[in-house]
């Protein structure tokens, strides 16, 4: 059964999948996702923060921030609470500690797509008990670093509400479910 905001996520689907292309060289079988073109059209672009903020048609709690993991979640993730009207906070990879007075929760992830364990990070003064978290990215693919903005959630005392997020291409359907993962796209509507 359709929700009643997928009508209006059908043309940001449609937009997504013909400003998309996989790039690669011919001789080799490895691609990589462009996805560049999103941010190109300003009308798609627009309409991307609305229609990841569609994907959590809140019967559940609303959110009080989104997160956005570095670089392109930054973005989408500004979009997003533009549109939900909610605030922002970015989570940084590999943050640095500035000063004594600034504070970070920090979580290692599991291995990334590159088989990295990266270390990301929230400035401890941007999330408190009291509030509800989306997490929005482009992409997902192994989720590791989604797995370890969820730590941090945990650790502030915030709830967590799931992830938005353009394409999932996740594989393992348990992290999917743990990390309440809702897509525009799945990576095999990309061709």
């Amino acid at each position: 059964m359709a929700l009643p905001h997928q009508g209006r996520l059908n043309p940001v689907r449609d937009q997504l999948r013909q400003a998309f292309q996989w790039l690669g060289d011919r001789t080799d079988d490895t691609g990589w996702a462009d996805v560049t073109g999103w941010w190109r059209d300003p009308a798609l672009l627009a309409a991307l923060g609305p229609a990841l903020g569609d994907l959590f048609s809140f019967p559940v709690p609303r959110p009080t921030v989104v997160l956005g993991l570095q670089s392109r979640g930054m973005l989408l993730g500004a979009l997003t609470a533009a549109a939900l009207g909610v605030g922002f906070v970015e989570v940084r990879k590999e943050p640095e500690q500035l000063g004594d007075s600034d504070a970070w929760l920090v979580a290692t992830t599991p291995p990334d797509y590159l088989d990295r364990h990266l270390t990301l990070g929230v400035r401890r003064s941007r999330l408190s008990p009291a509030d509800r978290v989306l997490l929005v990215d482009d992409w997902v693919d192994t989720g590791s670093q989604a797995l370890a903005a969820q730590a941090i959630v945990a650790r502030a005392g915030a709830t967590w509400l799931g992830m938005a997020v353009v394409v999932d291409s996740l594989e393992r359907h348990d992290v999917r479910r743990d990390l309440g993962v809702r897509s525009l796209l799945h990576a095999r509507e990309l061709g």
